[in-house]
């Protein structure tokens, strides 16, 4: 819960913004408006976790490998990992986010360990649950170039390779 709080007041805030800001601009109703805001959260949720997907990736783009367990961040994947690992593998992998995130071997063997915990997986099935409450949102909407552009947004955001 806390990180879907911290992501949805991070990014996800910025696009819901933008999505409700540019329905207000046209004077549709509230309730459209207001619809446009959850497109535009659902879809901030979506990069932000896609984002957070890089940082366990197998090739560099842009954001270095480990970034985030460098600067001690909980992100999806480790905490999927480490909410379902036993007690004592837990404890390490917390005490090497915690202590040891500046060793390049340590923080491999964190993406190493939230590979083979099924965090990447579990991470990928949330960001698509997300995907698909974004698209039914935008399905509400009648057929027309905008949502067409907005549907391949939504698709863009968990499709990015950076």
């Amino acid at each position: 819960d806390v990180y879907y709080d911290i992501i949805t007041k991070k990014t996800a805030t910025l696009i819901a913004s933008c999505c409700a800001t540019g329905a207000h601009s046209v004077n549709q109703p509230k309730e459209v408006v207001e619809k446009m805001r959850l497109v535009g959260e659902t879809v901030g949720i979506c990069f932000q976790i896609k984002d957070d997907l890089f940082d366990y990736g197998e090739k560099e783009i842009g954001k270095p490998r480990g970034i985030d367990i460098k600067e001690q961040k909980m992100t999806l994947p480790l905490i999927y990992a480490l909410n379902n690992a036993e007690k004592r593998i837990r404890r390490k992998m917390i005490n090497i986010v915690k202590n040891d995130n500046l060793k390049s071997a340590k923080v491999k063997e964190v993406i190493a360990f939230v590979n083979q915990s099924g965090g990447i997986e579990y991470t990928i099935q949330q960001m698509n649950i997300f995907k698909d409450k974004a698209l039914e949102l935008l399905n509400t909407f009648p057929e027309s170039e905008s949502r067409n552009s907005l549907e391949s947004l939504v698709n863009y955001t968990i499709n990015r390779k950076y």
